[in-house]
């Protein structure tokens, strides 16, 4: 249970920081301002938030089943890798309830 958890601790703080990279740095720069220079350089963002939130998935999900969790907290523990925040939030929950 210790490996699952860490596991998904650290993918929750990877798929956080990058969800927070994709809506405020490369949302804003593909959209609020008109400068391809700046596009260019920030054209890995969704590519690499894409990966890693399926691995966040993976990560999630084998946590849940080990933890023997019902199917809703488990649908809310993948959805909280969508939100900018919501995955570091899952993480100390799950972190100040099972370590």
């Amino acid at each position: 249970m210790k490996s699952a958890i860490l596991r998904f601790r650290i993918m929750a703080i990877i798929a956080g920081v990058m969800s927070l990279l994709l809506w405020f740095v490369d949302i804003p720069v593909a959209y609020l301002f008109d400068n391809p220079e700046w596009k260019e350089k920030v054209t890995w963002i969704p590519f690499v938030h894409g990966w890693v939130y399926a691995v966040y998935v993976l990560t999630a999900i084998e946590f849940s089943i080990k933890a023997r969790w019902p199917i809703r907290k488990v649908l809310a523990l993948v959805l909280a890798g969508t939100l900018p925040i919501a995955s570091l939030i899952a993480e100390r929950r799950v972190v100040r309830r099972y370590l």
